[in-house]
């Protein structure tokens, strides 16, 4: 397609990616006031935030893989990004109506609209970053080049940074004096009916425009079934109709959803336990770099408000100091802002940059510009220089969102290059058994044998050591067939050869949900301790020291194998 169409494309495909990032951005910046409200004291409603986040880390990976098994006729993604959009919406219409639920029951009363104002939350916080997971899928299995890779991911960036910037522009409107908040009973009413609009016309768009295979359609309408139908007593048709109906029953995308998860669980953890070395080393480097983003992000309005404007949160109402904490809240919200807006910015420019710079000069100056940001937040106390060094810091939140999804994307495609299979195998040489680790078993299918004669080996099998310096024949059998000691099924852990990119892309997303779950434990403790808030910035800091030296170990080419 012409470019300014492949680009409208794009914008279509992720606007479900925007609808998400504005209902969780808005609906978890406006959630604190309504538990608070209701009762819910401050330490209490930091762990109901939690619930998302750690409920997604145990769920995120059976999703992830379970996509790539689904054998749905709506396609492998969509059935999941249904049920969790549903989800969704079901979030949005509880957190306004919380109380007018609680009513329908006499014997709950306050209790009963906190439970469902928890409830909304924990919904609404973990069926929102699931759901990027299946959406990141859809995009590689759409886009398979690399270079239109980049460009997908790209777009998904700014999708995100776009409705980051909705979402926490909403609640910061006066809703509460139009007629469709009179009409609707108020503020928050109001603002969750603008939310659920938003989100149901991006899910109609993107489910409309993405045109996901059918993986099951055309199984189901095989003539097979035809010429099985004569041994039993019905006719032929009825038996074949009623087969079909069967088959498309049994791939119902809700179905083959809980099917595919609850047979997919004990092998998708097990592939937990054997991320290739790529992936491993781009996860260490991507968790430390979001935990950097994320102590800045979720506590720099704090930092803001008490060490810049020297606010008291705890003051009385009117006082000189909860309204300096107020303006500076304010002002921290705009600095937030303003990192969303250079986001962005950066995200339509990731496709160019990587092109002219690279994947690993650019992922490197990313971290190095957000790691002198935040040292210069840390030590300086002008309002307008923290604020110019917040936004600045939007760089590293779009290479984040953009660069490791690329990545894994390029290693997928060159599974053989970057993935190949470790094994520790058994050779038996002249009577004797020799171990032998770090093995590759490379097994050629080549008609005219051309690949085999080069490799040397008889029938295409030859192993080699991982290095390819040293050549070991392999043993053979009576009938001259090559066999391994330990068997074939025996040669690597389930999953570890046949993975999926849902899979690792749920890898990444823990990452995101975990840099949200350390500092919310541990960021209290050491304020405490330090007896100053500027310890958020110093800490977001220190994780972006770490993670400028790991990504140094990050896997960009081929290059970086040899290293």
């Amino acid at each position: 397609m012409p470019g300014w169409r492949s680009q409208w494309r794009l914008v279509l495909l992720n606007s479900l990616t925007c609808g998400l990032e504005i209902c969780v951005a808005a609906g978890i910046t406006y959630v604190p006031p309504l538990l608070l409200e209701a009762g819910v004291e401050e330490q209490y409603m930091t762990m109901v935030l939690g619930i998302g986040p750690v409920l997604g880390l145990i769920f995120i990976p059976v999703i992830g893989s379970a996509s790539d098994h689904c054998n749905s006729s709506y396609g492998r993604r969509r059935p999941f990004i249904w049920l969790l959009s549903l989800g969704v919406l079901l979030a949005l219409l509880i957190i306004p109506h919380a109380d007018l639920l609680a009513a329908y029951f006499t014997w709950g009363g306050r209790t009963l609209e906190v439970a469902f104002l928890i409830l909304g939350v924990g919904l609404l916080d973990f069926c929102g970053q699931v759901c990027f997971t299946p959406l990141e899928a859809l995009l590689s299995d759409l886009y398979h080049d690399e270079e239109d890779c980049n460009q997908a991911f790209a777009m998904f960036s700014f999708m995100v940074s776009l409705g980051g910037c909705v979402g926490y522009l909403l609640p910061a409107l006066d809703w509460s004096r139009g007629l469709l908040s009179v009409y609707l009973g108020g503020q928050a009413e109001c603002l969750f009916f603008m939310l659920i609009l938003i989100f149901v016309t991006s899910v109609l768009i993107t489910m409309k425009v993405s045109e996901e295979p059918s993986c099951a359609g055309v199984a189901a309408l095989e003539p097979g079934p035809l010429l099985e139908a004569g041994r039993c007593g019905v006719p032929r048709s009825c038996c074949y109709l009623l087969k079909c109906k069967l088959r498309l029953l049994k791939s119902g995308p809700l179905l083959c959803l809980l099917r595919t998860c609850w047979s997919m669980t004990p092998a998708i953890y097990r592939s937990y336990c054997h991320v290739p070395r790529v992936m491993r080393q781009l996860c260490v480097a991507q968790l430390c770099s979001w935990m950097a983003v994320m102590s800045f992000m979720l506590f720099y309005t704090d930092f803001v408000g008490e060490g810049l404007y020297e606010g008291v949160p705890s003051a009385a109402p009117g006082t000189a100091s909860r309204q300096r904490y107020d303006d500076g809240i304010r002002m921290g919200s705009l600095g937030l802002f303003l990192q969303c807006a250079t986001s962005t910015v950066f995200s339509l420019l990731m496709s160019r940059l990587v092109r002219h710079f690279g994947s690993r000069r650019v992922y490197m100056s990313s971290m190095v510009s957000f790691t002198i940001s935040a040292l210069v937040i840390c030590m300086s106390k002008s309002v307008v220089l923290v604020t110019v060094m917040s936004a600045l810091t939007g760089f590293a939140y779009a290479t984040l969102q953009t660069l490791p999804y690329t990545l894994t994307c390029h290693y997928h495609k060159e599974m053989e290059v970057y993935m190949p299979k470790n094994k520790i195998k058994n050779l038996l040489k002249n009577g004797i058994v020799i171990k032998q680790d770090s093995i590759t078993h490379l097994t050629a299918v080549d008609e005219e044998g051309g690949l085999a004669h080069k490799l040397g080996g008889t029938n295409g099998h030859a192993f080699f050591s991982q290095d390819g310096s040293d050549y070991y024949p392999p043993p053979h059998g009576q009938n001259g067939s090559s066999h391994s000691a330990t068997g074939p099924e025996q040669d690597e852990p389930e999953g570890y050869e046949k993975r999926g990119v849902g899979l690792d892309f749920a890898i990444l997303d823990s990452t995101f949900l975990l840099s949200q779950v350390f500092p919310t434990l541990f960021m209290g403790m050491i304020v405490q301790f330090t007896k100053s808030v500027t310890a958020y910035m110093a800490s977001s800091a220190i994780f972006g020291i770490i993670a400028i030296y790991l990504a140094n170990h990050i896997i960009f080419d081929q290059k970086d194998l040899k290293s």
